[in-house]
């Protein structure tokens, strides 16, 4: 983690407040009783604020956080609507069978194992998951992708790149055959782009990817990130 806190803030006002989320950390409290992500904001803001939406402990990036009620209340709805849009980046060293496509699946959330699962349209449980993906970097042995989710299930980026053989570096769970010495896996929430929920204008936000020798060959310029 950052020796400072304030290092981690990329966007903040009256209404919200967004972090770029170091690998490792939660977003919220669990088993572990770690320090969370959420923890770690209210102590900044000095009152409570709420998560607007998960990203998984070994994955890095933007979170995004209301300072109120009312604005949180607010994102929920604009979550609903599919208005707050979401691009990640992703490393697999599969080459997918196609440069740029959509991706659809059917996922059941496994409580037991704490994974999502494929499965029929037909399952009682399953709820479509989608997303967009194209590939924007190469190199000798790693593939850098783009991604946009158009749904939010759970382990959702995860679970259908491994669907179609291409499991991100490090994530053991979803089928890559060796994890990362810090347990990261090589996905990262790279832009959020929302309404603000007082002023209405159009936010953009980007965060870094970690600094390491994998991410730092890509070193993907933002510009490439279209809206």
């Amino acid at each position: 983690m950052s020796s400072s806190i304030s290092d981690l803030i990329v966007y903040k006002d009256n209404q919200i407040i967004v972090f770029n989320k170091p690998c490792g950390i939660p977003v919220q409290k669990d088993k572990t009783n770690d320090k969370c992500l959420e923890e770690i904001a209210s102590s900044y803001c000095k009152h409570p604020v709420q998560l607007v939406h998960r990203l998984d402990r070994p994955t890095s990036g933007l979170v995004l956080f209301a300072k109120n009620k009312k604005a949180l209340a607010y994102f929920n709805k604009a979550l609903q609507q599919q208005a707050i849009n979401k691009k990640y980046l992703a490393i697999v060293k599969n080459k997918p069978e196609e440069k740029e496509t959509t991706l659809t699946h059917w996922i059941y959330r496994d409580g037991r194992n704490h994974k999502a699962r494929i499965v029929a349209k037909e399952h009682t449980k399953g709820k479509k998951a989608e997303l967009n993906y194209k590939v924007i970097g190469q190199s000798d042995s790693y593939y850098l992708l783009e991604i946009q989710p158009t749904t939010g299930r759970f382990h959702q980026i995860r679970c259908q790149l491994s669907a179609i053989e291409c499991p991100i570096k490090g994530d053991v769970k979803y089928g890559y055959k060796r994890g990362n010495k810090d347990r990261s896996i090589q996905l990262h929430a790279a832009q959020l782009r929302f309404k603000h929920p007082t002023s209405g204008l159009e936010i953009t936000v980007n965060a870094p990817t970690p600094i390491d020798k994998i991410w730092a060959y890509f070193n993907t310029p933002f510009q490439s990130l279209n809206p």
